[in-house]
């Protein structure tokens, strides 16, 4: 068997999932793959399935390695046990920190709970894991330090110029800073959606994001309508209608109730709930005064 044609075959499950082929993924016959090539494989099809939101295999795993467990904590997370997911994910991240796969899964769940500088200090300690990069510059733009995640990717493209992550973690970057930079992003995205391998929904949704910030709402609604009659059930195509539809001053609470059956735990829905309770809370310090 030669090594280096498995090793290939690994790269396109790899640069599959991060393309959003995920049925591709789960499709791939791995039976040629080395021996040392397997877990990873495995570990692909698995995330691949709770990206698709199939959680029974990821809950059922044994966690007979690290790579495992970090696929169980996240399929956790994704189920809405994150009391278990948290603590499954502390204590890989404590005794696994140098795992690439505990780094980017345990490193997600971190986040998603709140705890930011633990997720962080987590992922400085990857060795070239791009993935590790790559949730490293979402969680700067998540903090607002768009400076960091700036520095973070210009810092990669010296050792992974043409990864398909560091593209689109330069194209995230880029819809944060502004100007000139959505325009290049849409074109990462264009570029993205003209790849044979490319999910059309991940690029569809990539071209619109940009189109919005390029003041292009009937280009990004079209796009938008269209991913949504294919991809009924994909999570950020919902998400990202839902922001459409309120700067377009158009009812979205179908949509709502579509995402929260889907994914109860969609940041949107969460940002959402947090700022109605703050609105709830501050409304109630006023009394209304009733003219006699």
């Amino acid at each position: 068997m030669d090594p280096f044609s498995t090793e290939g075959e690994l790269l396109n499950i790899h640069n599959a999932f991060h393309s959003g082929q995920y049925q591709n993924v789960i499709d791939f016959d791995t039976t040629a793959l080395s021996a040392e090539n397997q877990l990873p494989a495995r570990v692909l099809k698995l995330r691949a399935q709770i990206a698709l939101g199939q959680l029974v295999d990821a809950l059922d795993v044994e966690e007979e390695t690290p790579d495992l467990a970090a696929v169980k904590a996240l399929a956790k997370q994704c189920a809405g046990d994150t009391d278990a997911a948290l603590q499954l994910a502390q204590d890989l991240a404590e005794n696994y920190p140098e795992n690439n796969t505990v780094q980017a899964l345990a490193g997600t769940v971190l986040q998603a709970q709140g705890y930011s500088e633990e997720a962080l200090a987590l992922l400085s300690k990857h060795q070239g894991n791009l993935e590790a990069v790559a949730l490293i510059v979402q969680i700067h733009l998540q903090q607002n330090r768009t400076d960091l995640a700036l520095k973070e990717v210009q810092a990669a493209k010296r050792w992974a110029q043409d990864s398909l992550l560091v593209n689109l973690a330069e194209s995230w970057v880029g819809l944060r800073v502004g100007g000139e930079k959505y325009q290049s992003a849409f074109y990462v995205y264009e570029e993205l959606a003209s790849a044979p391998s490319t999910s059309a929904a991940l690029s569809i949704v990539g071209q619109a994001v940009a189109e919005l910030h390029l003041g292009r709402l009937p280009e990004a609604e079209a796009a938008l309508t269209a991913a949504l009659q294919q991809y009924p059930e994909d999570a950020q195509v919902i998400a990202n209608t839902i922001v459409l539809n309120v700067l377009a001053g158009k009812p979205s609470a179908d949509l709502e109730n579509r995402l929260s059956e889907i994914q109860s735990s969609h940041p949107l829905l969460i940002d959402v709930k947090e700022k109605s309770d703050l609105f709830d809370t501050a409304a109630a310090k006023y009394s209304p005064k009733v003219a006699s």
